[in-house]
């Protein structure tokens, strides 16, 4: 039996020995060889890393062997990024940071290739929900209008949908927990029915990616990156406050993770409330009112050459629809009409590593519950000034969608190439009075190759795609009768092709072109509308022979960095073919204007144009400064709807390390954002005059009782500013944007 036991062991030690394949060093100050304490040492691709100790070391154990990205970050240093060949068993790597006062350089998640910013070949807009917060954000669409070329079509404060360069609603993917979101995004009151509790950051792809996303792609993504697990052997918690003085909202989220060497766990639930909004004029925005709740968790198992996550989100939002101003109180439940929405969404992402390539597979099912809840009275009859009980919702809809997306990743030399294999299986089912959509069936099969050629000053991204999407709609109604909807069955297809290149142009300036293709099939939206659309005021009519979006985008952009600026100009030509857009036809059905959906070739042009200036050795100071513009117009020279006004952010702000001998990581800033008239408007849209607000924030951790907290104030448009913007639903009604609003929060580590 001992012989037996001594045989097994035996035959055991290699796997135990590949298993402890392990990288380790220790990470020093370049100006005075000190250890550095609480670097990031991270691997994207494996989504492991460790922070160093005390004596500036750190080791990251279990690791497959292979090629593998390993990213070195602090604050106040530069962010270092460089390629690893992990080998069977003890791998050694050291480094001297570099001192600098650039902000840290993160890792594009949102590309396949796990590239720093620079490294990209496209161009990538990344913010963390921190930063979003210090800025003021109310809600997650809200904080990313602080992003250049990125804005969002609203109505009132708690329903927002993004818009980037001058596209919105199905042409903006939004991606969460690595699939994609599908919850009625056609909609113009429909928000993006995210909470940014649980969110780490916000990237953002402006112009056509269709050659990663498929269809709808075409106008840019938005990719929301889950908060990521706790290092192996660590537990941490924290609790988040937040009070908002213009809605008297308040917000509270609270999390726990904890993780071992292979099993991890996180959990997130937030709730907040807000009464109505209050205008620059000190007048409430009857029934802007809204309330969320919002669970996220996750589990995951991670071993040498496996690993695997499933994660889950569920969010309950009660939202009010404004219309007019009419009572004056802080309540909080919303009145009529309103909208309740839960959606669930249920994600599994699963890499397997092999010694030179990967393959990672991720499945995804959402389930949206939509409803509607509308006044119904008597002609004559005084329409409910209070909150009623309905029998039913006016409009109830149920969409579940299953998303797949297979990649397999080859590394030959410099060549990182990704196969993948996309596709979606769509239901959307209707259970009330009103049908907006038909029942239907939406199917999406897509194959693609993409690969990516490291040069030893530039990078070259070249990429192909074909897509197949095929829409079946039931018939709904009475032939002849006002919302009757005809079945429908449509198929589209399409060829994407996508390429970039990076270039070091010199030590200091940084050079990308990319070129790429989109396309975006009508939705059932645009293919069937037939009635009354109450939530835009219009009768709505769409049409069944409506052809695909096709365009094609001209991306170009120039950064020059040293130790004391950053400049960068971003420049783009987009030419949409069949833009599809609705229009007024002049008639009116029951006191309702009739809008057409119709289609014609459009450009859209402009970018963004910026600067960052922290002159040595006054590091703690910072200027920054934003002007972005874009311009869409029809093959007929008529303005596109919907275009965002031209934008010019300028931000003051100081950050210090120590206050009276305390350590503390402390920021202040001012913000001056100056909005210009719009006056490039649709043939149904009128001009907006500009506007500037002036925001303020300060922030930093301070010591209670030895415990480090984090504590927020920022105050948005502290002059209390009455204005419109020309993105605003509520405009056509004569009503004015949030105005003064102080924001508190405070972030307690457990």
């Amino acid at each position: 039996m001992k012989q037996l036991y001594t045989a097994m062991l035996l035959a055991l030690c290699p796997l135990y020995f590949y298993a402890q394949n392990t990288i380790s060093g220790t990470i020093t100050n370049s100006e005075d060889g000190e250890p550095l304490v609480g670097v990031s040492v991270y691997m994207p691709k494996l989504e492991k890393g460790a922070v160093t100790e005390d004596s500036g070391t750190y080791t990251i154990k279990n690791l497959p062997e292979g090629k593998y990205k390993l990213i070195i970050s602090y604050l106040g240093f530069e962010t270092h990024s460089i390629e690893i060949n992990v080998m069977e068993g003890e791998n050694h790597f050291s480094f001297q940071m570099v001192p600098s006062a650039i902000e840290i350089d993160e890792v594009v998640l949102s590309t396949p290739f796990h590239k720093l910013q620079r490294e990209n070949v496209m161009k990538v807009e990344q913010k963390t929900i921190a930063e979003l917060k210090s800025n003021g954000a109310i809600t997650l669409a809200d904080g990313i209008t602080n992003i250049p070329g990125v804005a969002s079509v609203s109505t009132g404060v708690g329903i927002g949908k993004p818009v980037i360069r001058g596209l919105s609603a199905n042409r903006v993917v939004v991606y969460t927990q690595g699939i994609r979101l599908e919850n009625q995004q056609f909609g113009d009151e429909h928000g993006l029915g995210i909470n940014d509790a649980g969110i780490s950051s916000v990237e953002v792809i402006k112009g056509p990616a269709s050659l990663l996303y498929g269809s709808d792609a075409l106008g840019g993504v938005l990719y929301l990156n889950p908060e990521s697990f706790e290092l192996p052997d660590n537990t941490s918690g924290d609790i988040n406050l937040n009070y908002l003085t213009n809605t008297a909202g308040y917000g509270t989220n609270a999390g726990f993770k904890t993780s071992s060497e292979k099993f991890r766990f996180l959990i997130r639930g937030a709730h907040n409330s807000n009464a109505d909004y209050q205008t620059g004029n000190d007048v409430k925005v009857t029934n802007s009112r809204f309330r969320e709740t919002d669970i996220k968790t996750g589990l995951g198992y991670q071993s040498t050459k496996f690993k695997t996550e499933l994660r889950y989100n569920y969010n309950d939002s009660d939202l009010g629809i404004p219309e007019e101003i009419g009572v004056q109180n802080r309540d909080r439940s919303p009145l009529l009409p309103n909208q309740e929405i839960k959606s669930h969404i249920l994600s599994s992402k699963s890499n397997f590593f092999l010694k030179n390539s990967s393959l990672q597979a991720i499945f995804g099912y959402t389930f949206n519950d939509r409803k509607e809840f509308e006044e119904h009275h008597e002609e004559g009859e005084p329409e409910p000034a209070e909150e009623e009980e309905e029998e039913g919702p006016a409009l109830f809809m149920e969409l579940s969608t299953f998303n797949y997306n297979l990649q397999f990743n080859p590394q030959w030399g410099s060549i990182t190439t990704i196969f993948g294999v996309q596709g979606m299986h769509q239901k959307n089912e209707n259970f009330g009075e009103e049908v907006l959509i038909p029942d239907a069936i939406t199917n999406d099969f897509g194959v693609l190759v993409t690969s990516h050629i490291h040069f030893n000053k530039s990078d070259l991204q070249l990429g192909v795609r074909y897509d197949l999407r095929s829409i079946n709609g039931e018939q709904n109604g009475t032939m002849g009768e006002e919302g009757f909807i005809n079945a429908i069955s449509r198929d589209f297809n399409n060829f994407n092709i996508a390429a970039g290149y990076r270039v070091d142009v010199t030590k200091n300036i940084l050079a990308r072109l990319n070129l790429a293709t989109g396309f975006r099939a009508p939705n059932l939206s645009e293919l069937t509308s037939n009635g009354t659309h109450e939530g835009t005021n219009r009768f709505e009519i769409g049409d069944p022979n409506l052809k695909s979006e096709r365009n094609f985008q001209i991306d170009l952009a120039l950064e020059y960095q040293n130790k004391h600026v950053e400049v960068y100009a971003n420049a783009f030509l987009n030419n949409v073919d069949n833009f599809i857009f609705i229009e007024p036809n002049g008639e009116f059905v029951d006191e309702d204007p009739v809008f057409l959906y119709t289609q014609q070739d459009a450009t859209l042009y402009g970018g963004e144009f910026g600067l960052h200036f922290h002159p040595h050795p006054l590091d703690w100071l910072h200027y920054e400064s934003s002007f972005d513009i874009v311009i869409g117009e029809l093959k007929n020279d008529t303005p596109l709807p919907l275009i965002p006004a031209n934008r010019w952010t300028n931000t003051l702000r100081v950050e210090w390390d120590s206050f009276q001998g305390v350590k503390t990581k402390s920021y202040a800033f001012v913000t001056l954002q100056s909005v210009f008239d719009q006056n490039k408007v649709s043939t149904f849209e009128t001009n907006t005059p500009g506007y500037s607000l002036v925001n303020m924030g300060v922030g930093g951790e301070i010591k209670i009782f030895d415990q480090a907290v984090g504590i927020k104030i920022s105050g948005n448009n502290l002059f209390d500013k009455n204005y419109i913007s020309h993105l605003s639903r509520l405009k056509t009604d004569g009503i004015a944007n949030i105005g003064r609003n102080v924001a508190f929060n405070l972030s307690i580590p457990l």
